[in-house]
């Protein structure tokens, strides 16, 4: 099976303003390379051949800049939005994709093993793959559980929650595209939801690694601390 990814590069990265008015999120640099630049290095290291770019926002900085992706050791096409589609609306525009694929944010830092995630889907019952991970969120108040007379029945003093989150990281098979409009506006949530209603198998697939979403200014500057002691990790000796 030919591995091939689509990475969402198409977003205005508001959280990130004012940087972003006028630089794609993409290519927003942690150490000395940009954070789309560490993902596609990455999937060149797990044997990925080929990557779709969907883009929007200043598209002509990042087509620019990747080119055809020959020295970064990964095949590179481009899918541009003329208008925003949501984070899953553009797949109904990127041609080819008649194999399970993996698709992803382009701002994500994670040590997942993309290949393994991706084979493991193919091997899969499942439409669709859902890389997450467990976060705790702490309550800082104290909460009051109450019966329908306003009676309390009891009281948890500042509670921790586990949630399992995305961590923007997808494996689809061709069929999924059936459930994608073109010219709609659909984010993932919706099409997961859209997939189960209609039957379909959506799995969900731990991960307890390092993971990073890029998406706001304490974020950039956690990942520019943290890239230098986790390069090696991240690029895994890719070209």
């Amino acid at each position: 099976m030919a591995r091939r990814a689509v990475i969402l590069a198409g977003g205005r990265g508001t959280r990130l303003l004012p940087y972003t008015t006028v630089f794609p999120k993409p290519l927003m640099p942690i150490g000395d390379t940009p954070i789309l630049e560490v993902v596609l290095r990455q999937l060149a290291a797990h044997g990925f051949e080929r990557a779709t770019l969907a883009v929007g926002h200043l598209a002509e900085l990042i087509e620019a800049f990747f080119g055809d992706g020959s020295k970064f050791g990964i095949g590179i096409d481009y899918c541009r939005e003329d208008e925003p589609l949501g984070t899953a609306g553009s797949l109904a525009y990127v041609a080819g994709l008649t194999e399970p694929f993996l698709v992803m944010n382009g701002d994500v830092l994670t040590t997942l093993d993309y290949s393994a995630f991706l084979l493991a889907h193919a091997s899969s019952s499942a439409a669709a793959s859902i890389a997450v991970k467990a976060r705790e969120q702490r309550i800082d108040f104290g909460i009051v559980e109450m019966d329908q007379e306003g009676d309390v029945v009891g009281y948890v003093e500042k509670p921790v929650q586990t949630h399992h989150v995305s961590i923007g990281v997808y494996a689809f098979l061709p069929s999924v595209l059936g459930f994608i409009e073109r010219g709609e506006y659909l984010d993932f949530p919706d099409l997961v939801l859209r997939l189960i209603g209609s039957g379909q198998r959506v799995r969900s697939v731990a991960f307890d690694g390092y993971w990073l979403d890029i998406g706001r200014h304490d974020d950039l500057a956690r990942a520019q601390e943290e890239f230098e002691s986790m390069r090696e990790r991240l690029l895994q000796g890719g070209p």
